[in-house]
C-alpha cells in the first residue's frame, strides 16, 4: 500500500484475526500474522476472503479474494506484481471521508484547504498513479527478505 506500518492492523477470515498482539496489552489480540501464511489462512479457515483492516483510528477496509492459485513459475520472483491501479491514500489522512477531503483540496487550488494539504503532503499528489516503480521496489526487497536462507554445512565428525 506504500504506508509505514506504523499503525496497528489485522487480517480477518472465518472469524479469525491475524496481526500484531496488543502492545501494550489492554485487548486480548489477533494472532501474530508473523508465524502464518497466507496458504495457512487459506487452508486452516477454508476461505478465500481475507478481510484486512490497517489503522484502526482511520479504519482503511480491504477486501482480498483469492481467485487462484497456481504453481510457482520457474524463475519467477516473487511476490510478484499483477496489477495495480491508482494512488494509495496518504497515511493519517484520516480514512475514507478524509480522504474525500483531501482530493478535493488538492484538486481545487481555490479551495480554503487547498494550501495547508499540499504542504501536509508535501507535494503535489495524482489519485491515478500507482507508483510502480515505489511498489516493484518493495516487492524486490520484500522477495530478498522471504528468500530461503542458505544453510550451512554440517561439520563433519570429528575423528577419534
Amino acid at each position: 500500500m506504500g504506508w509505514t506500518d506504523s499503525h496497528l492492523y489485522e487480517f480477518r477470515a472465518g472469524g479469525v484475526g491475524w496481526g500484531v498482539p496488543d502492545p501494550d496489552g489492554y485487548y486480548d489480540g489477533p494472532l501474530p500474522a508473523s508465524k502464518s501464511s497466507l496458504l495457512d489462512v487459506l487452508e486452516d479457515v477454508g476461505t478465500k476472503t481475507i478481510h484486512y483492516i490497517y489503522d484502526f483510528g482511520d479504519n482503511w477496509h480491504h477486501v482480498i479474494k483469492v481467485e487462484k492459485i497456481d504453481d510457482a513459475i520457474p524463475g519467477a520472483d516473487y511476490p510478484r506484481l499483477v496489477r495495480a491501479i491508482g494512488a494509495c491514500p496518504p497515511e493519517d489522512v484520516g480514512g475514507f471521508p478524509g480522504y474525500v477531503d483531501f482530493l478535493e483540496a488538492m484538486a481545487e487550488p481555490k479551495h480554503d484547504e487547498h494550501d495547508r494539504m499540499l504542504e501536509w503532503y508535501g507535494g503535489k499528489f495524482d489519485p491515478e498513479e500507482a507508483e510502480i516503480g515505489r511498489i516493484l521496489d518493495n516487492f524486490e526487497r520484500l522477495a530478498k527478505k522471504w528468500a530461503p536462507k542458505p544453510r550451512k554445512p554440517r561439520a563433519a565428525p570429528k575423528r577419534l
